[in-house]
């Protein structure tokens, strides 16, 4: 079966791709039946033959999931685009482990959120005249204020002690 997909070429750490017609079984980096164009990722160009394209596809060629991204974008091809990346089992199922994770913590927060505010819901309930005290509250912060003067007082007082102690 002939398949149309990707070769790396160009240098290390600067990728450029052929896309090249060749046999599905053989070496990526083997002998090709026929360079159909290239394609640069870093400034994203790409230059293909329609054509011959076309042509291959009339014959059976199937491109890979990326080339096939790649002529749909292109308008050589209709259609979904397919996804190109593939998850292994393995990391699969730690994805949904975790997933199934955020979704219990996430069900438990909502439960005791929902237990909060039924409380606080039954609370106003059972002490209306709990309202009237709130105009105490500015009151309180002043009195905190003025126990801890006294408490740094104290401290001035204890530092000349220690002065004359040594």
């Amino acid at each position: 079966m002939l398949s149309i997909r990707f070769q790396r070429t160009g240098k290390k750490k600067a990728p450029h791709y052929r896309v090249v017609v060749t046999e599905k079984t053989r070496d990526p980096w083997g002998k090709h039946t026929e360079i159909l164009g290239h394609y640069n990722p870093r400034t994203k160009e790409t230059v293909l033959k329609e054509d011959r394209v076309q042509y291959w596809m009339s014959v059976g060629a199937q491109p890979t999931n990326s080339v096939r991204n790649m002529l749909i974008k292109a308008g050589l091809l209709k259609g979904d685009k397919a996804k190109s990346i593939t998850i292994s089992k393995k990391r699969q199922a730690k994805l949904d482990e975790k997933k199934a994770e955020a979704e219990a913590e996430e069900a438990k927060k909502s439960a005791e959120e929902a237990a909060a505010a039924e409380a606080a819901a039954e609370a106003p309930a059972e002490e209306a005249p709990a309202e009237a005290p709130a105009e105490e509250t500015p009151a309180e912060p002043a009195e905190e204020k003025a126990e801890e003067a006294p408490a740094e007082e104290e401290k001035k007082e204890d530092a000349p002690a220690e002065e004359t102690a040594e």
